[in-house]
C-alpha cells in the first residue's frame, strides 16, 4: 500500500502545478497518473490554455532535465534524436545528444512537423532508447513525453499517425477556465505568482520509487480480465472501424493501479478503471463516421456500460 509520505508527494505535486494551473486539478491528475504508471501524455487543445506551462511546472515539481522543441515543418529527426560529428583530432565520430534525450521531453505542436520528424520519437517513446548511426543510447529514466497538438484543421497541422496516436498513454485537453478561474489566473500573474514560484517536490529517484510502488499495487485475476473484455467491446462494435490494441489494455492496466495508488489503496476496483478509460481508450479508435467530440464521450460512456463488471469491493 502507499505510504502517508508518498500520497502526500502526489498532493504536493499536484499542489505545485496547480500555482500556475488554476481550477483543472482533474487534468493535473490524470497527467501525474500518466507519469506514475510510465506512460506518454498527448494534450490536444486549442494555443493558450496553459498546455506549455502546465508541462514547465511539472519539470520543477519532479525535478526533471526538461527539455521542448517547438515543432515547425523545418524541424529534423536529428534534432530530436541527435547526430554524430566527425573529430578530425581522434578520427572518431562523437554523437552529439538531441533534445529528447532528457527526462521530460516537451513536444510542442508536434503535429506541425513533417511525419518523418514525427517518427523520430517513436523509438524513444516506446523502447526508451534512440539509435544514430546504427548505434544505440538510452534515453535517461524516468522518461515522460508530453506533446501537445493543435486540433485537426488548424493552419499547418496534419493529423499524427495511428501507430503514434497508440503510444500515447492518455490524450487530456484542458479547455478553456471558467470564468472565475480566468479572473484568479490574472490576479496570480498580476501578483507575481509565476513558474518561479513552483517548487521541487521529489527527486528523480524518489519518482522511481512512487513508480515502483504502483506497479506493485494488485490486480485481481477478474479485474484483467474486465480490462480485456472492455477493449475488446471497442473491436465489436459497428461505429468504430478499429478498436483498442492490446497496447491499450496494457496502458489501461497500469492506469487503474495508478488511480488505485493515489487514493492509498494497494488493490484495483472497477471505479478505478472508469476514472481513466475514457481517456485512455478514445483517442486510439477509428470511427465509421465523423463523431463529435460529445458523440464520441456518449460512445464510450454506452461501451463502458455495456461490459458487466466484477464484484469486487
Amino acid at each position: 500500500m502507499a505510504s502517508i509520505n508518498s500520497i502526500g508527494s502526489a498532493r504536493l505535486i499536484i499542489r505545485e502545478v496547480g500555482k500556475t494551473i488554476v481550477g483543472k486539478d482533474e487534468v493535473l491528475i490524470k497527467v501525474l497518473l500518466a507519469v506514475l504508471a510510465g506512460g506518454h501524455i498527448l494534450m490536444e487543445d486549442i494555443p493558450g490554455v496553459g498546455k506549455t506551462t502546465m508541462a514547465v511546472s511539472l519539470s520543477k515539481a519532479l525535478g526533471l532535465e526538461y527539455n521542448r522543441v517547438q515543432f515547425t515543418p523545418d524541424v529534423l529527426p536529428s534534432d530530436i534524436t541527435g547526430y554524430s560529428i566527425y573529430d578530425r583530432n581522434t578520427g572518431a565520430m562523437n554523437y552529439q545528444k538531441g533534445a529528447v534525450l532528457c527526462n521530460l521531453f516537451l513536444a510542442d505542436e508536434l503535429n506541425r512537423a513533417t511525419s518523418r520528424t514525427q517518427s523520430a520519437l517513436l523509438q524513444a517513446m516506446e523502447e526508451g532508447e534512440v539509435t544514430v548511426d546504427n548505434k544505440t543510447y538510452p534515453v535517461p529514466q524516468p522518461f515522460i513525453v508530453i506533446a501537445t497538438q493543435n486540433p485537426t484543421g488548424a493552419k499547418g497541422t496534419q493529423m499524427l499517425p495511428d501507430s503514434q496516436m497508440d503510444r500515447f498513454m492518455l490524450r487530456l485537453s484542458m479547455g478553456y477556465p471558467s470564468h472565475d478561474s480566468e479572473i484568479e489566473m490574472i490576479k496570480r500573474r498580476q501578483s507575481g505568482l509565476t513558474l518561479d514560484a513552483v517548487t521541487q517536490v521529489v527527486s528523480r529517484d524518489e519518482l522511481l520509487r512512487l513508480r515502483q510502488e504502483v506497479e506493485d499495487v494488485y490486480i485481481k485475476d477478474e479485474m484483467i480480465d474486465y480490462i480485456v473484455r472492455l477493449c475488446a467491446r471497442t473491436r465489436a462494435d459497428s461505429r468504430i472501424l478499429q478498436g483498442a490494441s492490446p497496447r491499450a489494455s496494457l496502458a489501461l492496466t497500469a492506469l487503474s493501479k495508478a488511480t488505485a495508488w493515489i487514493q492509498g489503496r494497494d488493490y484495483v476496483l472497477p471505479k478505478d478503471v472508469h476514472f481513466i478509460f475514457s481517456d485512455c481508450i478514445e483517442h486510439r479508435l477509428l470511427w465509421e463516421q465523423d463523431p463529435t467530440s460529445n458523440e464520441k464521450a456518449a460512445v464510450m460512456e454506452e461501451l463502458f456500460a455495456s461490459v458487466k463488471a466484477p464484484a469486487i469491493k
